[in-house]
Order: structure tokens, then sequence, then C-alpha cells
């Protein structure tokens, strides 16, 4: 629990350091993907990961695909920063577990139960709040709708390489992991080239903690607590991350949610829970009955 804890308290401060690095989204993405390389290599290779066979060629066709996703999902997220601020997109981007049911229906075929609608008609009704309130105090100047759909977008991403993570079952994680960071270095090395490197304490200092810290450390800790903790923990622990993004840009930017902002931010949490956790929209008969029982009991000793 206590790394699985420390994982998501990691992960809710990177829209801090993204903000305060100042640098492109490109450039941030690929240093975040070549410094977290460097430390899940190690790892792998202390695990004796990196030996041949350990991979088919379909699990790394599906493991890059996963890498190009994931990606795709951080330089979608981080843009979303400077349009509908950390705190909206966050939420907004905890619209993920959706995401995934939708193309698990799609191409997994898996079954669409009237509960998970019910969820997803709740987050619906949150996105609609948020959708149609006005930035809040101290949110950065920029296209608040832009960037609610680039959260959506980056949800879309995320999701999408949980698809892919799904076909590796009995996969290294950490291997997943470092091949996804050594695909993202390998696509935005070209972005990097070209645009000037990063210069004084602040960007490097910034850069080097997300890649090491917020990438390698975030992720030997989050697989590490996965493997340990049953899945429903896991689920209720993530939730973690969308808090501690909130009260950072609180904290950190002044940033202050409007009450309908506040209203559909909660709602989304919340339906994004109950799929996680599978929730049940009426309570089980087992329950019910129990209630009935003592309720009859209460009666009769009086």
């Amino acid at each position: 629990m206590m790394e699985m804890v420390a994982a998501m308290v990691i992960s809710g401060t990177i829209g801090w350091l993204v903000v305060v690095s100042g640098r492109p989204v490109t450039q941030v993405v690929f240093w975040r993907c070549a410094f977290g390389a460097a430390v899940l290599l190690a790892v792998c290779a202390a695990k004796g990961y990196l030996k041949p066979g350990t991979l088919n060629r379909r699990q790394l066709l599906l493991a890059v695909a996963g890498g190009v996703a994931i990606v795709a999902n951080w330089l979608l997220l981080f843009s979303a920063y400077a349009g509908a601020s950390i705190s909206i997109a966050t939420a907004v981007y905890n619209t993920q577990p959706f995401m995934l049911v939708a193309l698990g229906a799609v191409f997994l075929r898996e079954r669409l139960t009237l509960a998970k609608l019910g969820w997803l008609l709740l987050s619906f009704g949150g996105m609609l709040l948020i959708v149609q309130a006005r930035p809040g105090a101290g949110a950065p100047h920029g296209d608040y709708l832009v960037g609610i759909l680039l959260a959506l977008g980056a949800a879309f991403f995320y999701a999408l390489a949980a698809i892919f993570a799904k076909q590796l079952k009995g996969t290294p994680p950490h291997l997943i992991a470092l091949i996804h960071v050594m695909v993202g270095t390998v696509m935005l090395l070209p972005m990097a080239v070209s645009s000037e490197l990063p210069s004084g304490l602040v960007p490097w200092a910034t850069l080097t903690t997300m890649g090491v810290v917020h990438t390698g450390l975030m992720y030997i800790l989050l697989y590490g607590a996965i493997q340990k903790l049953p899945t429903h923990l896991t689920g209720a622990l993530s939730f973690i991350y969308p808090i501690v993004a909130i009260l950072v840009d609180r904290l950190a930017f002044g940033h202050q949610l409007h009450p309908a902002q506040l209203v559909g931010a909660m709602l989304i949490l919340v339906a994004a829970a109950g799929m996680t956790l599978g929730w049940p929209w009426r309570k089980p008969a087992a329950m019910l009955e129990a209630e009935v029982r003592a309720e009859a009991e209460g009666k009769s000793s009086m």
C-alpha cells in the first residue's frame, strides 16, 4: 500500500513540474522518456529481463504500439494544462476507464452492463458541468475547450495503451515500460535535436526529476504494488493521483475551481471509482435481506 500511495503522490505532482520547466511539451516528454529509459534499463538488466527470447515478435510489436499510444497520451495531457489547468485536465483525464470499457466492447467483445452505462452517464454529466463552466481563478490564459478536448484525447490513448497491455499478460511490466519510454525517445528525438536545448538549473532539474522519479521510480513502485495488492485496492488507491494533482494546482498556482467545475470533477471521479471498483447501483439482495431481518428483529424486541 505504501508503494502504491507513493506512486500516486509522485504522479500527482508531475503537472507542476511540466509547468515549472517552461519547456515545450515535446521536449518535456522526450527528456522524460530518455531519463526514464536509463533507470528502467538498469532495472530490467538487474532482473534479467533483457535476455534474448524474453519477448516474441508479436509481443514486441504490441509493446511498441502501446509505447506510441503512451507517448501520445503524455503529449496531449501535458498540452492540456495550458488551456484547462492541471486540475480540470486531470479530472477530465480520469474518464479513461470509460474509454477502456468502450474499446474493450469494440475490440475485445467485453460485455457492456447497465451498471457501466450508468457510471458513464454520471461521468458525462460531470463533463457537461466542466465544459459549460468558465476557467477558474488562477487558471492559465488559454483555450479552455481545447484543453478539455486534449485531456479527452489523452484519456483515449491511455485506454488504447491499456488494450495493448491486456494482450501482454505474463510479460514483465518493467520491460513493457522500458519499451514504451524507448519508443518515446526515438519518436521525439528529431524534435529534440532540432529545438534549442534547455539552459539553466530549473529546466534541467525538473526534466531530470520527471525522468528519474516520475517515470523510472514511479513505474518501479507502481508495478511493485500491483504485484502485491488485490485489484480492488489498487483501483481505490489510484484515485489519490487526481486528488493530489488538484491540491498541487491549488497550492502551487492558486487555481481555484468554480462550484460547477468542482461538482463536475467530483462526478467524474466518483463515476470512475464506481466503474473501476465495480460498485453496484442497487444494494445486493443479501444486503437488503439482512437489513429487513435486522429491522424485523428490532421491532420484535420493542
